[in-house]
């Protein structure tokens, strides 16, 4: 249940961190509660994955999910530029990702 927990507390991260573009330096209501219910949430749900998963597989795996999934929404929903230098660093967060959840039994 942990995993579970750590996957949608990045996931949320995403969302926070849009929605605190789309704030506008918290000026925009909506969006400024969107990014608070949401980041409470993220921050939750970490919580209660850490609960079973060490500190350093649940931290990097947050911050890994919320890092790529803000790049690539940030690509597809935002317009930003891609190019190979930014695709790679992104492939290389990824493989990271990967090596920490097999490197945690």
């Amino acid at each position: 249940m942990s995993w579970i927990y750590l996957v949608f507390a990045g996931l949320l991260e995403v969302v926070w961190a849009y929605f605190m573009k789309q704030s506008a330096g918290f000026t925009r209501i909506v969006p400024s509660l969107i990014t608070a219910v949401a980041l409470v949430a993220s921050f939750s749900l970490l919580t209660l994955a850490m609960r079973t998963l060490p500190l350093g597989t649940a931290y990097t795996l947050w911050t890994g999910i919320g890092a790529v999934g803000a790049f690539l929404i940030g690509i597809f929903v935002l317009g930003e530029s891609v190019n190979a230098t930014r695709l790679i660093a992104a492939s290389l967060i990824v493989a990271g990702l990967v090596l920490m959840k097999l490197s945690t039994h």
